[in-house]
This record gives C-alpha cells, structure tokens and sequence, in this order.
C-alpha cells in the first residue's frame, strides 16, 4: 500500500504480518543497541520489499538470504536487495532531520557489499510507515559524498539526492545496466589466526559498536568473509560452535545450519565412517537442497573411511548437471588446495572432491553458476 504527500515522497505501509517478518521472528542480539537497529532494518525491510515485489518486480528478493540478515545487522545497520542484476541497498533511519543521507562506509568500500542504488528510508515504527525520500548511485556516494572518519560513514547532502522514486523505478525498467559504481581497491587479505584473533576480542557483547573498535581495513576483511561474520555474530550472541559437521552427525544438526538449509539423511549405500566417532553411524550423510539456474539440486558431504566426499547431484533422478557447472573447496581464509575443484566438461551424473581433513579443520565450499541465497559458510570437521 503506498500514497504519495508530495509529488516525491514515497509512504509505505508497514505491513502487519508478512512472510518475511515470520521469517525474522526469533533472530536475537547481543544487547539492546542491536536489537533496535535490527528492529528498524526489519520495518524498513518489509514494507520496502513488499512494495518492490508488488510494483516493481516479484523477482526481488534479499541478498544474500533472509536467514543470515540478524548476522549483518548485529554488526551494521542496512538491508541488500537484489532485482534481478541490481543491487540496491536500504538504510533506514528513524530521525526526523532529512538534511543529508548517511551510509556506513563496508556498504560503499567492501567490494563484494557494494550496491548500485543507495535508498535512504525513513522509519516511523509508532505511525506504520516507512518514507523513501532518495536516493543516490555508488559513484555519487564515493564522488560527492563526504566521508566522516568518527563514525565511518558517507554524507550525501539531499540536494544531491534524487527525490523522486519513480525515476528509479523507470531506471530498473529501462535502463539496467545503467553505470552506477565507482571503482574501489580491493581488500588485502586477512591471515585466518589474525581473523580469529580478531573475533575472539570482539565477540564481547560490551563493545557495542565492532565495527569502530578495529582498522577498517581489518574489519572489512573480517565481515566481507561470510562465514567469519556469522561467527563473530554468534559469538557475540554466546552460541557454542553451530558447524561442526562431526556434531552433526552425531547430535543433530544444529538450529542454525537447519535455518540454512542443511538436514542429516540416510545413504541408500553404506559409507564407512570418516573418523571413530562416526563410526557407528555408517548410514548417513549431511546434505543440503540448492536452487542452481532455475533447477534444484543437493549438496551432500559423506563421511568416508580416511576422507570426506563433497558430491553435487541433480535433485531430479536421471537428471544431469550440465557442463561447465564446478563444485570448488577452500581452505577456511579462501585459499585453494591441490585437487580442490572438479568441472563438468560435459554433462554429468554428479560432481565430488574427496577430501582428508585434520580434526577441526574449516572448509568453504563454493558453486558455479552461483546458488540462490549463497552466502558463505565455514564447516569445521
């Protein structure tokens, strides 16, 4: 539902139940600073996405998945949507002074968190409803804006806002491939000791704001890995390990991997056990459902009797993966290894890597053509 005051303002309806709000219901924070920016990004998110997917295009939809939202916004404030091959980004706010336009700095420097279109969103939780009164591109932020380094966000003035929300959506419409970024240095790399250095100090809940506490440098390096910001975010929350495949196996898998998506199943085949503590439980395996280029698929990790097989099948019996699909993994700092990665050259029944792993070693796994809702996960073995 949306009516406009002015010619360019933008109100939109919180809506009272949406499945996106289900879907957020029960996601905690580590103290009350955070548990009130979530809240406003959650307002914001809803009754923004409703109006995209209702107006604009129903194929709008939350990068990188709705699952690990509370992970971003216990760190930072600001929602990524994505329509189509768009990305625009909401930052919400519940001031009433609309004199300029803030955007905390990993939505504009982190390579992989860049946006095309910045959305500044008014929330008024009391009234129900939240007003899109501009927006701005990468580039203007990055040109035009002013960077403010006590609170690591870029200023836009609103006289350098575009007002009117109805050119946006004509730009989505017809001009997608608009150039909106500005082009920014890539992030040095982060050793893996330094990264859990760096999450065991900042997994105290009293540093209220992460995010200043350390170099940006090293904070973006951090979060832009999604697994390491997930740990930093269930740390801060006091959650035990949550991807230990043996525990698994073992006791279940834990609440937060079932969010993502992974559940244990029986094999149709008898697969000796990875490790000792397996042993006795020969008959199963961890697998997840993936949608890959409009098709479902599984990803299965098997345990054997000196290694682990990572195996990618077609959901559909008899169905095969097409050519020039690859199943990859990494070490847990994003490093390959030798014999890390197998391609379909040609069509294919399935594509695996067998793998010996240390106790508690970390492995990231990756796709081509990218999963829908990917985000990267660390599982430790």
């Amino acid at each position: 539902m949306l009516t406009f005051t002015n010619p360019t303002d933008l109100i939109l309806e919180i809506p009272k139940t949406t499945p996106q709000q289900v879907s957020l219901q029960g996601q905690t924070f580590s103290n009350s600073y955070s548990q009130y920016q979530g809240y406003i990004n959650e307002l914001c998110l809803s009754a923004v996405l409703q109006w995209l997917q209702e107006d604009v295009t129903p194929q709008a939809k939350v990068w990188p998945t709705i699952t690990v939202l509370s992970s971003f916004w216990e760190l930072v404030t600001g929602t990524a949507l994505t329509v189509d091959t768009t990305r625009l980004i909401l930052i919400p706010n519940d001031n009433i002074d609309l004199s300029e336009f803030r955007v905390p700095q990993e939505w504009v420097d982190i390579p992989g968190w860049v946006g095309d279109y910045y959305l500044a969103v008014q929330v008024e939780p009391e009234d129900g409803y939240v007003k899109i009164w501009g927006y701005c591109t990468h580039a203007a932020l990055k040109e035009n804006g002013t960077y403010d380094a006590s609170d690591r966000t870029y200023s836009l003035d609103a006289s350098d806002m575009i007002a009117d929300i109805n050119v946006l959506t004509l730009t989505l419409e017809l001009c997608p491939t608009a150039t909106t970024r500005a082009v920014i240095s890539p992030l040095p790399s982060l050793p893996q000791t330094q990264a859990e250095n760096l999450i065991t100090r900042l997994a105290n809940p009293e540093i209220i704001t992460p995010r200043l506490a350390i170099p940006f440098t090293l904070w973006a390096g951090l979060i832009a890995h999604g697994g390491w910001r997930q740990k930093l975010s269930q740390q801060r929350l006091g959650l035990p390990e949550q991807w230990s495949v043996l525990q698994w196996l073992q006791r279940g898998v834990s609440q937060v991997a079932e969010t993502a998506g992974w559940g244990k199943l029986n094999l149709e085949f008898g697969a000796a056990g990875a490790r000792s503590v397996i042993e006795n439980q020969p008959q199963q395996s961890i697998s997840r459902q993936l949608a890959i280029a409009g098709q479902l698929y599984e990803l299965s990790i098997i345990p054997q009797r000196e290694t682990w097989r990572f195996e990618l099948r077609h959901l559909t019996v008899g169905v095969n993966i097409p050519g020039g699909f690859k199943l990859r993994l990494l070490t847990e700092d994003l490093q390959p290894f030798p014999n890390n990665e197998a391609v379909a050259t040609t069509a294919v029944e399935s594509l695996f890597i067998e793998v010996a792993l240390d106790a508690g070693e970390g492995i990231v796994w990756e796709i081509e053509p990218l999963p829908d809702n990917y985000d990267q996960e660390i599982l430790r073995f």
